[in-house]
């Protein structure tokens, strides 16, 4: 049973997330570069003016403040970076005000945490403000709320953050604009024989294996961090195009149905809300491994784990924790554990009608992970 989405076209598409990196809207020594923000807008401005709903995520807070605080370079300490960010998440909304103005919009900043995402509550409020901005002719523009983030609750990158919104919005594509053109065969800094690949249905681990990282000093995100965006818009029924921002009207081109970038399919998965959190980085404590047999019951029919088709158990976690489930050396689905990782190595490979006597006592659910309490990643 195939769980590809349906190609879309793009010029068809309404409600869109774009991201944009700090080397892309930044000169190399940090300041803002006026003229790429200028161009930025102007193309995002002439979407919104055909009908598009558009939502920004940007990058360039920490970088703009450095500046103006003396670092020469991207600070090590999070509480510089905090510093660093609320001077230039000023900056940089100043800018991004005034350039919307002058083409006719309206603006709103929305700063955001990984806890907002991970708290049902805050999740909603999120949903809510971000969508009420959409409907009243509103440009969203989204940040992570570097200020007040420790490292539990950060996000870490706008690669990440931008998925987060686009599924919590219910968009139809995410653009990530970057300074590479798009997902390589391998690195064509180093590898000759490299090709832009047009167009990924699937994350293998070949592709995995290909993910490079950060190519500025300024920036924080990496091919990696986009194909872990990728995973998450694919898994939430959101298509995403990974694309040059140096590309000319690279927006308009992209949405006039040019071939641009590498493009990312959607799967027909569209998770409840609650679901999604496991999608949005919500620490795994641990994983199991299963045989081909549950594999293909999880996958194709949507069964439920049961112990019997685990073959390994790694790590500590506790019944509800986050769990990965593996096949092989690929992720296929993220759940929450039925039994904790003492008692799941206990009684892995074993049928439901032995588990009493094994544990000594009669648990009240007999699986692994409920599948009302999965998300597969097709």
């Amino acid at each position: 049973m195939s769980c590809r989405g349906n190609m879309r076209h793009l010029a068809s598409m309404k409600r869109i997330v774009v991201k944009v990196g700090t080397s892309s809207i930044t000169h190399a020594n940090g300041q803002i570069h006026v003229h790429k923000l200028d161009m930025l807008i102007r193309q995002l401005s002439d979407l919104a003016n055909a009908g598009k709903e558009v939502v920004l995520v940007s990058s360039g807070a920490v970088a703009a403040g450095m500046k103006s605080l003396g670092f020469s370079e991207r600070p090590a300490q999070l509480a510089d970076k905090q510093a660093a960010a609320a001077v230039g998440q000023g900056m940089l909304m100043h800018m991004y005000e005034k350039l919307f103005r002058e083409y006719g919009l309206t603006v709103g900043q929305v700063l955001l945490t990984k806890g907002d995402y991970l708290h049902p509550r805050h999740y909603l409020y999120a949903r809510n403000t971000l969508v009420r901005l959409l409907e009243l002719g509103a440009v969203p523009i989204v940040n992570e709320n570097d200020t007040v983030s420790t490292e539990e609750i950060k996000i870490g990158d706008n690669d990440t953050l931008s998925a987060m919104v686009a599924s919590i919005v219910d968009a139809d594509v995410l653009v990530l604009l970057s300074d590479v053109d798009g997902l390589y065969t391998g690195n064509p800094m180093t590898d000759p024989e490299a090709v832009l690949r047009p167009m990924v249905d699937e994350l293998t681990p070949e592709i995995w294996a290909s993910a490079q990282g950060s190519g500025t000093v300024l920036g924080t995100g990496g091919m990696y961090t986009k194909l872990v965006a990728a995973d998450i818009a694919m898994n939430s029924g959101v298509d995403m195009i990974i694309a040059n921002a140096a590309t000319p009207k690279v927006l308009l081109k992209i949405f006039a149905a040019e071939t641009i970038g590498t493009r990312f399919v959607a799967h027909n998965v569209h998770p409840q809300m609650w679901k999604r959190r496991l999608l949005f980085g919500a620490d795994m404590c641990g994983q199991i491994r299963v045989d081909a047999g549950c594999r293909d019951a999880l996958m194709q029919h949507g069964a439920s784990i049961l112990p019997v088709g685990i073959v390994e158990v790694e790590g500590e976690f506790v019944q509800g924790d986050g769990i990965s489930v593996y096949y092989e050396n690929r992720e296929i689905a993220r759940g929450m554990a039925g039994f904790d990782s003492t008692e799941l190595r206990r009684i892995r490979g074993r049928k439901s009608e032995e588990i009493a006597d094994i544990l000594g006592y009669v648990p009240a659910d007999t699986v692994a992970v409920h599948r009302d309490h999965l998300v597969v990643k097709q």
